[in-house]
């Protein structure tokens, strides 16, 4: 049986709060949304393509928990989170030594291919790949699931350049 997933990236996120805290490395990913993601959301939630869900299966981190949080409360369909739907990491070894732009920059000019050469420590391509097919296998007994994640994790189920807006949806089935 094909499990049709609804793939959402989270609202549009503010940071201001972390970078005054000085927050770091994953301390980053504890932003939230701001009202304008609120709003994207909100709006989101309402879309037909949701209908006859079962399931949200969310991002650990704060804006995609938010935003799958928000269209939860708004369709009543069950949330839950799934700690592999997380960010793109640009540091594997998280010793957050590295400038993570300067590592997303080598990411994409490798298209997320990983070699000898690479001065930056980024998870690859195929790697996040794994990871998120892994981690929605579990969810196959559904017939249809809502995913609020990212969009480096979404484009791994379309396509490397898919460039995926705040609140931005895209369909699969696996």
């Amino acid at each position: 049986m094909e499990t049709q997933f609804i793939l959402v990236r989270h609202g549009e996120p503010r940071y201001d709060e972390v970078i005054e805290r000085g927050y770091f490395g994953m301390g980053y990913d504890l932003g939230k949304l701001t009202e304008n993601g609120v709003a994207q959301a909100e709006r989101r939630a309402k879309d037909p393509l949701f209908e006859g869900a079962e399931i949200i299966v969310s991002s650990p981190y704060t804006r995609a928990l938010q935003t799958a949080a928000i269209i939860s409360r708004i369709t009543q369909i069950p949330l839950t989170v799934e700690n592999d739907l997380h960010e793109w990491m640009p540091d594997t070894k998280f010793l957050f030594d590295q400038d993570a732009n300067k590592s997303f920059d080598e990411y994409l000019d490798a298209k997320g291919i990983r070699n000898l050469s690479h001065k930056y420590r980024w998870e690859s391509y195929d790697d996040i790949k794994k990871r998120v097919q892994l981690a929605l296998i579990k969810y196959k007994k559904y017939t249809k699931v809502i995913v609020v994640c990212h969009g480096i994790v979404m484009s791994t189920l379309t396509r490397f350049d898919d460039v995926i807006e705040h609140c931005g949806v895209r369909e699969v089935r696996l």
